[in-house]
């Protein structure tokens, strides 16, 4: 992606209109407010109020941001400033919604709420998430033969493969840690179990960066440095300040959901570890929003989201870095991430519910009886014919033990539902060629 255009130094700007007498007329003008929080890169294509120039505008823009933000003392940029967030109605709005959508205040699809078919739909988003994350530092699988792989249990193929297996046992991690403090112990552990055999030195898996020679620093186009992070020796304090962060601790209160993504920003920004960045601080930002009681975190793929437009994902880091610190542009973009996430798995249940009233209508005729588990492979089934199922993957979708998978697919293979293979030294199910009839006529 290109650098985005830095704004103004609004200290600079004040001297020139002070120097030009100009101040008095720019602060009695009546200035509208804007309709969002816009960077000056996107602001500088406005047209300004009458009567004031594109930099007088920003700089009465600024001095209002800086009269209503807020500091965070205990995580500070690279020049040792506070980074700082307002609340605008935007934010404020986002905020309340997320609170009530994601915290268990509004009524969800009882595919997620029933224990029946919870714990299906939660590894199929751990899955997704996994797969997307990976895939946005480069991971070139494709999602079919990633979810083929991590369904299966096969061992990966190649550094890709690697890259999403490690990604889908931290956020495994993540879920079974969330009633935990931050340490950087754990921190090292997550980015130690993303990383694992996917690095050109396998011991920096889990280590902290130690060298500034080989620090890592973020390029865009034409090697285009857009980011260099803290020196190496600030990296333990960082991280050990990023913690406390993370547990609450400090005076100031802020919004849950917007501690939780300060916590994606800022492990981003400080690039604690030669590689994987990216996927520990995604890991962080879930850990914080599970431990805060967003229980609907679990279902939600904020990756897939991210990959689908990466320019925009990096732009709110740097518009937050370029404007002084300002974190309200990250809250701003990752809020809308958030809800649009949300909306997303609500349409996905909602068309789930839609297949499953009218598998539920074809499997009421079918003969004899059915658990919950060997009803949704029969769905499944129809709307993935090819696909192939193994008491392995069976097991780890519902989280059974073997034996009652293999029990489940025998069943259904005695009623002629499925058909059984031998796959090297393992048996795997297919969808029976006639399952469509069969459900039809039956």
């Amino acid at each position: 992606m290109k650098l985005p255009m830095p704004p103004p130094d609004p200290d600079q700007l004040m001297a020139q209109v002070l120097q030009a007498k100009r101040l008095p007329e720019i602060l009695g003008r009546a200035i509208p407010a804007t309709s969002a929080y816009l960077p000056w890169d996107k602001m500088r294509f406005k047209t300004p109020p009458d009567g004031l120039s594109l930099e007088e505008w920003w700089l009465v823009t600024r001095m209002e941001r800086r009269w209503s933000q807020r500091s965070i003392e205990g995580l500070r940029a690279k020049d040792d400033s506070p980074f700082s967030y307002t609340l605008p109605d935007e934010v404020l709005r986002a905020v309340d919604q997320i609170n009530r959508d994601a915290s268990g205040q509004i009524v969800i699809s009882e595919q997620v709420t029933s224990p029946g078919t919870r714990d299906r739909y939660l590894v199929s988003s751990l899955i997704e998430e996994a797969i997307r994350s990976s895939q946005l530092e480069g991971a070139s699988t494709t999602r079919r033969d990633a979810k083929e792989m991590l369904r299966t249990g096969r061992s990966p193929r190649d550094n890709s493969e690697r890259m999403i297996v490690n990604n889908y046992r931290a956020m495994q991690q993540v879920i079974d840690l969330k009633n935990e403090q931050l340490t950087p112990a754990l921190v090292l552990e997550l980015h130690r179990i993303v990383t694992d055999g996917t690095l050109e030195d396998p011991s920096q898996a889990g280590r902290l960066q130690n060298d500034d020679a080989c620090r890592v620093r973020v390029y865009g186009r034409d090697q285009q440095l857009l980011h260099q992070p803290p020196p190496v020796v600030e990296l333990p304090g960082r991280l050990e300040a990023l913690c406390d962060y993370a547990n609450g601790q400090g005076k100031e209160y802020i919004p849950p959901v917007l501690r939780a993504i300060t916590l994606h920003f800022v492990a981003g920004y400080d690039h604690y570890f030669v590689d994987g960045n990216g996927r520990t601080a995604r890991a962080l930002f879930y850990w914080s929003m599970l431990a805060e009681g967003y229980w609907l975190t679990e279902f939600l793929a904020i990756s897939r989201i991210l990959r689908a437009a990466p320019s925009k994902y990096a732009r709110s880091f740097l518009d937050t870095e370029q404007d002084e610190g300002d974190l309200t542009h990250f809250f701003i973009y990752h809020l809308g991430v958030i809800q649009r996430a949300i909306r997303d798995l609500h349409a996905y249940l909602a068309r789930k519910a839609d297949d499953l009233r009218q598998a539920e209508a074809e499997i009421r005729a079918l003969p004899g009886e059915f658990n919950h588990r060997q009803l949704a492979v029969v769905r499944s089934a129809v709307s993935e014919p090819d696909q192939f199922i193994t008491a392995k993957s069976h097991a780890h979708s519902h989280r059974v033990s073997g034996q009652t998978a293999r029990q489940d697919l025998i069943g259904l293979e005695s009623e002629g539902y499925l058909e059984r293979h031998k796959v090297g030294k393992a048996f795997v199910w297919r969808p029976a060629s006639d399952l469509a009839s069969r459900l039809h006529t039956s």
